[in-house]
């Protein structure tokens, strides 16, 4: 369990030190990355539970995240 807690510390505190560097003004595809890192993370922890499922699911996550906001941020271009 304390393993867990340090994996998820050091993890929230890169996520913030790279969002911190798009602070400013963040694109739908890097908002995307991060919300779906960590909702994949704790889904893959609750699902598989241990490590690798919860940098699996964080990795997944992210994926998905990612091309979410990328598709949303195309669409905003399309409509200028």
């Amino acid at each position: 369990m304390l393993q867990t807690r340090h994996f998820f510390g050091a993890g929230a505190l890169i996520a913030a030190l790279a969002m911190g560097g798009c602070a400013s003004n963040p694109t739908n595809a890097q908002i995307g990355t991060g919300v779906g890192a960590a909702a994949g993370g704790l889904a893959g922890n609750a699902i598989f539970g241990g490590t690798l499922g919860t940098v699996g699911g964080a990795a997944a996550g992210a994926l998905i995240g990612h091309e979410v906001g990328e598709d949303r941020d195309q669409r905003k271009e399309r409509r200028r």
